[in-house]
């Protein structure tokens, strides 16, 4: 009985904490309105199987199928379910197919089964999402790996706790200046006025090949000048003006500039220099996720779901991103699995401090230490209790391979 009233104390808790949570609009530009479940109807839920299943504290025979109700059975006994700090979360992302994992676990229902009501809020860049972040307003963000680099140096409190997305950038060029000219990759921009995003992965991407290929930046025949916009969006949309030649792109701008008749400069995932180049973070307030590691936890089990799903059902992933990306099919197709980007709930910790030394050289930030604004027990422990649920799985094995190898 004990056990039983610990389980519906905790449901309590967090119907009084999705009654509590919200999150203003302000500061954002969209608001994500696919539907979901409330909280407290997942809540109810969980309660009824709670009741059937564990009722007096005895074991029933649902017991005997740990699936059927996981966190009520475990091994053949009753057992009672981690709290959820809270159900309620807000998480912000960019106009991106990058950011794909949470479109699919919010249409998927991968967030409800794991107890948390999620509401996705599109903003248009990453200093609104740091913002967001630190105001209270957002419990989870999708940012960019050299944003999210430069906050955490510059002592914003914030804690890197999970991937978005590995590469998936890279530079396109009005089509006549790839006409009569050998000149190919980021040879194409010299003497070209090119748009990008300062603090952005693709600058600092764009300067990494500028300084391999010996091109200084500044005007003139021999340089590349860049001239910096506020987003992405207002990157890509000056290459409508006459006095913009090329422009940066992320997910999926290079399809898209493709399909109206713009060329690729470069993408990063066919640069040796930029391969497996750590893109978006899931970034959360550090006092936030010390707080709530259980809820964390959840909704990075959430993801990891979100990214199975992925690997084994191309079609349907294509149809939940196009609710938040509203392009063609055929250009999500080639942003998510063409080969030029790859949405990875993992940390990349290693990956992430590589890049960190590579801006810091650029002069983009002061050095500082990374393992302070670092949290991989989320992760960890999300994976690990989703392979003790399905241990022969071969998409969670070989996310434990990989971060047991990049941790």
């Amino acid at each position: 009985m004990r056990k039983s009233k610990r389980i519906v104390a905790g449901i309590i808790s967090a119907l009084l904490l999705a009654g509590l949570a919200g999150c203003s609009a302000d500061a954002v530009t969209q608001e994500s309105t696919a539907p979901a479940e409330t909280a407290a109807e997942s809540a109810a839920e969980s309660a009824e199987e709670t009741k059937d299943c564990c009722a007096d504290g005895e074991t029933k025979d649902c017991c005997k199928d740990k699936d059927s109700v996981p966190d009520c059975c475990e091994g053949g006994e009753v057992a009672a379910s981690a709290e959820l700090e809270k159900t309620t979360f807000e998480i912000g992302h960019l106009n991106s197919t990058a950011h794909l994992l949470v479109f699919v676990a919010k249409e998927e229902g991968y967030f409800e089964e794991e107890g948390l009501q999620a509401n996705l809020t599109l903003f248009s860049s990453a200093g609104e999402l740091a913002t967001g972040l630190e105001s209270g307003k957002l419990d989870v963000a999708l940012i960019g790996s050299v944003p999210t680099l430069t906050f955490l140096s510059q002592e914003h409190d914030l804690t890197v706790f999970g991937g978005a997305m590995t590469n998936g950038h890279g530079y396109v060029i009005k089509k006549q200046y790839t006409e009569n000219t050998d000149a190919k990759g980021v040879e194409l921009l010299k003497g070209r006025n090119v748009a990008s995003v300062k603090n952005s992965v693709q600058d600092a991407e764009l300067q990494i090949l500028l300084k391999n290929a010996n091109l200084e930046i500044g005007e003139g025949e021999d340089k590349v000048n860049i001239v910096y916009f506020d987003s992405q969006k207002d990157a890509y949309a000056a290459l409508a003006n006459n006095t913009i030649d090329a422009a940066s792109v992320y997910s999926p701008y290079a399809s898209l500039a493709q399909s109206q008749g713009y060329e690729i400069v470069y993408r990063c995932s066919e640069e040796e220099a930029l391969k497996n180049q750590p893109c978006c973070r899931q970034v959360a307030a550090a006092a936030n996720l010390a707080s709530a590691p259980n809820a964390f936890t959840a909704f990075e089990r959430a993801l990891l779901k979100a990214y199975k799903f992925t690997q084994e059902n191309e079609d349907k992933t294509i149809q939940d991103v196009k609710k938040y990306i509203d392009i063609e099919e055929d250009l999500i197709r080639t942003e998510v699995y063409g080969g030029y980007g790859t949405s990875n709930p993992d940390p990349d910790k290693q990956g992430t401090a590589a890049l960190k030394d590579s801006i810091v050289a650029l002069g983009y930030t002061e050095d500082f230490d990374i393992d302070s604004k670092f949290n991989t027990d989320i992760y960890k422990n999300a994976l690990e209790s989703l392979l003790n649920e399905n241990p022969d799985d071969a998409v969670y094995q070989a996310q434990k391979k990989h971060f047991d190898e990049f941790e």
